[in-house]
């Protein structure tokens, strides 16, 4: 039975705590997705939609971007996805009557889950400047409003375009084409904020800034590090994996400051013995790391194998070593240098712990290391990302089958966003190649990634901001400084399927476009379309939605972005006359505009910048979402005959150097092997080091529901988990309420920033260490605190203290 959204907010003071679970999925992950799926979309919708997901003729989960193997199963989709699922195919609709109803204080008010709760958006809204509340809007008016905007900025690069994992290829070309097209590369993007500090790194080392590895890879690995990720929520599909890693031989070693339940047990749900008979022991080994360790864990690693190799010989493949790498030499220095109670003290670890895990790598005779945020929120985050691959150089770790880096993405085609060219450092060769495709001059300076793009908008210095998709205002690093930011732009756009917190942060003028999402049939141009997505292995696949959109005149981003584009640069390739005929029998709904909407170009004389724009028909890229694939193609290495390699359901694979043949596409083309300081946090006397991660209920921004089951909390978020040993010492008892107040030294000394009213959960997790939910923490994050060379906002290393409510002592 489908329930109505609902009133209130999350009531705090009703949270209540178990014991964690010492064992994931299972019947109860089956169960609760079905309660979830039923409430927001009812039973036989949510039968017909959860067949379809991540199927070879269905949609691709809106989810997280882990791969399917070739072979699916009937029901291809976890627990966390088809909430996912469920979130955007509920019936549930924000209309112009929502908006009539709540003011933007009113919804600003509220918290982040009641604002997902409430439907999807069904029609363009205005804020008007000085208005309380948002209006309805045409199509026309809503898109001429952006295009008057970004066509009378003084300078392109006062607009800032940011973009969500979730767009597909075809509309993440097409808007780093219209961003480009305006004049700047201002394309801050999530990947900032999550695994930029992975590319960064195996840029740098192995020249590619994608993982290495194919699903088969994993179920072939003798030995998988796990390292700084929490599959059994974040990645659920994941365990199947390493279910069939560990039936075929392969050990597992788990490295997390918490103990995840996904980790430790697993039940496969559509397996007898994992419904019925206990699952299988995932981890072999659970190392229980300080927060920021890993460097010196890998250190640790790496010296335990060349003081082997000095000693007997036969672990380092020394024949890779010579032909593929440099740098080794340097490597070797910097690892006997190294210290064994500087390591014990970085990781918390003593030192035959560290030479125990050292030797399961000296021992495996095929190594993967998968990563997630645990690894890449961290100031040294590149130089510990840069030790993992030291390791696996060692033992000649790459183009080799079972062995290999996998940073493991989140969103659901955020590596294919960055693929297609949502890039704020775009490469010469891709702008070159877009220049030769679409006949114009894309701008060479660098610009803005997510950070940068904050810290301009604070400094009044944007004009214009949009969003193609995500939630900006609850995904980014301290909220407050972020929502003045914000509320000080002309205009703010965001293109949603959802309300959530950044349509109530408005600029002084703001427009909501409702978009169709990955469930949702496109119909256009006379013909169902598809779109594309690349996950988190370098794999294309097709994704096609079944479901009737929320609205009759819904626009799907391909089709935004294309009628933007129109609007800004005209007509400036074949003419309306050459579009390809529509059949009578056509189903107006989401086909050939209206008459009212064809309205006419803007006259090139009033462009900005009239004589630079790219060339394309427009108006045929909307109605052929396959003429846009060609443009791919065209301008990007790997997307040779595109459309032909997604039919029918099929997967192709990008080209991946150090994979398909040992090739790193580097400075010298060799894989380089790096010497770092080690780096770690101190953490000074009565303050904890806390980091910001998701609960079970909760995708990236999306709150799902109250609970985090596996760790034991139940209708409630605002808890901050803390050794039972320091709670005492820092004279607190669990269950008390306190404040959570950040320090950060700053250019103009100390600087405090403070997360009100959480309860404090005593938890297994190391001395010093702490654990808080986001978005929730996010206003402790400090904007300068960032990553090293990457610029990832440090979400795992914020040092904090307790204090009682109004600020008291302890």
């Amino acid at each position: 039975m489908v329930m109505k959204p609902p009133s209130r907010d999350i009531d705090e003071t009703r949270v209540r705590v178990s014991e964690p679970k010492q064992v994931a999925v299972g019947v109860p992950a089956v169960l609760h997705a079905l309660q979830i799926s039923a409430q927001q979309m009812g039973v036989a919708r949510t039968a017909r939609t959860l067949l379809r997901v991540n199927q070879k003729d269905g949609f691709d989960c809106p989810g997280c971007a882990w791969p399917e193997e070739d072979r699916r199963h009937v029901a291809e989709f976890c627990e966390n996805g088809a909430k996912a699922v469920a979130e955007e195919a509920t019936v549930r609709r924000v209309g112009p009557e929502f908006f009539a109803a709540h003011s933007i204080d009113e919804l600003r008010a509220h918290d982040d889950w009641w604002l997902g709760q409430q439907g999807r958006l069904t029609t363009p809204m205005i804020l008007d400047e000085g208005a309380t509340h948002y209006r309805p809007a045409s199509w026309d008016e809503a898109l001429d409003t952006i295009a008057d905007a970004l066509t009378s900025l003084d300078d392109p690069d006062e607009a800032v375009f940011y973009t969500s994992g979730r767009t597909s290829n075809e509309a993440a070309f097409l808007y780093q084409l219209l961003v480009r097209g305006v004049g700047t590369n201002n394309l801050p993007d999530c990947s900032n904020m999550c695994h930029e500090s992975s590319g960064s790194a195996l840029t740098e080392t192995i020249g590619i800034g994608k993982g290495t590895v194919s699903l088969d890879d994993i179920h072939n690995a003798d030995l998988l590090i796990v390292a700084g990720q929490n599959p059994g929520t974040n990645h659920p599909r994941m365990l199947s994996a390493l279910e069939k890693a560990k039936q075929n031989g392969a050990r597992i070693i788990a490295v997390n400051p918490l103990p995840e339940a996904g980790l430790l047990r697993f039940e496969n749900p559509q397996t007898v013995h994992g419904a019925l008979l206990g699952g299988t022991p995932l981890a072999d080994e659970f190392v229980q790391i300080r927060l920021g360790g890993d460097q010196a864990l890998f250190q640790a690693i790496g010296k335990h194998l060349l003081e082997c190799e000095g000693r007997d010989g036969g672990v380092v493949d020394h024949d890779f070593v010579a032909r593929h790498t440099s740098g080794y030499e340097a490597y070797v220095t910097a690892m006997a240098e190294a210290q064994w109670s500087e390591l014990e003290r970085a990781t918390g670890l003593d030192e035959a712990r560290l030479r125990a895990i050292a030797e399961e790598v000296r021992t495996s005779s095929a190594t993967i290391v998968c990563w997630a945020m645990g690894l890449t929120q961290h100031k040294h985050s590149v130089p510990t990302l840069r030790e993992v691959v030291n390791v696996l150089l060692l033992q000649g770790s790459f183009g080799r089958p079972g062995a290999g880096v996998c940073p493991v993405r989140g969103h659901s085609n955020v590596q294919g966003d960055r693929t297609v060219g949502i890039y704020e450092k775009p490469s010469e060769a891709f702008l070159d190649a877009l220049e030769a495709e679409f006949s114009f001059a894309p701008p060479r300076e660098h610009g803005y990634d997510t950070v940068a793009a904050i810290r301009a908008m604070a400094a009044g210095r944007v004009r214009v901001f949009m969003a193609m998709g995500g939630n900006f205002v609850s995904a980014t690093p301290d909220t407050a400084v972020v929502e003045e930011a914000m509320g000080s732009i002309g205009l703010t756009v965001q293109v949603s399927t959802k309300l959530n917190r950044s349509h109530v942060v408005p600029g002084r003028r703001a427009v909501i476009l409702p978009t169709l999402g990955r469930t949702d049939r496109d119909r256009r141009g006379g013909r169902e379309q598809r779109v594309s997505v690349e996950d988190s292995m370098g794999a294309v696949h097709s994704s096609r939605g079944r479901l009737a959109p929320p609205s009759d005149d819904m626009l799907s981003e391909v089709a935004i972005v294309a009628r933007l584009c129109e609007r800004v640069f005209g007509t400036t390739a074949a003419t309306a006359s050459s579009r390809p005929a529509h059949g009578g029998d056509v189903d107006r709904d989401q086909t050939e505009r209206p008459a009212a909407e064809h309205t006419t170009p803007p006259d090139p004389a009033d462009l900005t910048h009239p004589a630079n724009v790219p060339h394309a028909d427009w108006r045929e890229l909307e109605a052929d979402y396959a003429r846009v694939r060609t443009h791919i193609q065209n301008v990007i290495p790997g997307f040779e005959d595109y459309e032909t390699r997604i039919d029918k359901g099929r997967t192709f694979f990008l080209p991946n150097g150090p994979r398909d043949g040992r090739r790193f596409a580097t400075s010298d083309g060799l894989a380089h092997f790096t010497a770092n300081v080690l780096e770690y946090p101190r953490i000074p006397a009565g303050r904890l080091l806390l980091q910001t991660l998701r609960s079970h209920d909760q995708y990236n921004t999306t709150i799902y529901g109250k609970d985090d089951r596996y760790r034991g909390i139940h209708g409630g978020r605002r808890v901050v988990l803390v050794n039972v040993d320091d709670i005492r010492e820092l004279g607190f008892a669990p269950g008390d309420s306190v404040d959570l107040v950040s320090e950060w030294h700053g250019p103009q000394g100390l600087e405090e920033r403070r997360a009100e009213a959480f309860r404090i959960v005593a938890y297994s997790t190391p001395r010093g260490n702490a654990a808080a939910y986001y978005p929730e923490t996010n206003v402790l994050v400090p904007l300068e605190s960032v990553a090293d060379v990457s610029g990832t906002p440090t979400s795992k290393s914020v040092i904090v203290r307790l204090e009682r409510p109004g600020g008291r002592p302890a």
